[in-house]
Formats: structure tokens, sequence, C-alpha cells
């Protein structure tokens, strides 16, 4: 069973930057497909992006995708989110997760998560 663990999240001003960082452990990374999750206080967890198998194909969220890239290194067993010019309203916690099925990458059942990484962005 994978264990992930978030790093990277902080405060940060509207227009700055922030990469955070899943590290896996105990699964063999390359065989999972992980994406990143959000949920800002009083509102539903979205899916943010998903990257398959070998990091060839990507999904977004639509509002997102001009903003924020997310990538995979199976040699650190770790997935990225790269998230730039951000905004108040990107304030939410953030999850990574990981799964073995390959449905569509916007499907949102995962059944490994990690603990979450707090963004907060001021305006």
């Amino acid at each position: 069973q994978v264990q992930l663990v978030e790093s990277g999240g902080g405060l940060v001003q509207a227009g700055g930057s922030l990469r955070l960082s899943c590290a896996a452990s105990g699964g063999t990374f390359s065989l999972y497909i992980m994406g990143w999750f959000r949920q800002a206080p009083g509102k539903e967890r979205e899916l943010v992006a998903a990257i398959r198998r070998g990091g060839f194909y990507t999904y977004y969220a639509d509002p997102l995708k001009d903003r924020f890239a997310i990538s995979r290194d199976d040699a650190k067993n770790t997935v990225y989110l790269q998230m730039n010019s951000l905004k108040p309203e990107d304030t939410a916690v953030y999850y990574c997760a990981a799964r073995l099925s390959n449905s569509p990458l916007n499907m949102v059942q995962y059944p490994y998560w990690g603990q979450g990484t707090q963004v907060t962005v001021s305006s």
C-alpha cells in the first residue's frame, strides 16, 4: 500500500508561485496514476490535475490549466504541482492521491491519500 506525504505549501502573495511535492513510499510509484486535489473552507474537494503512468498524459480542471502544471519523477517517487499566478481563490488544503485503476484521468475516486498541505494566497 502506498503512503503519500505532501510538502511545499505555505503563505504566498497573489501573483506568486509555489511548487507542491508529494513523496510516495511503500509501492511501485511508476504504476500509479497520481492526482492533486484541493479543498477550500466550506467547499467540496475538487480535482485539480492528474497524470498517467509515464507522465505523457495529463488532465487539468479547465480554469487551472493555464496556471498549474503537474509532473512526476518516477526515479524520485514524487509528483509535483507547479502553481503560478496564484490567486486568493486558490487558497485551500491541497492533497495528492494515488490509484492503480487506469480509468479516465478526470475520475475522482482514489483509494490512497496524503494528509494535505495548506496553501494560503493573500491579496
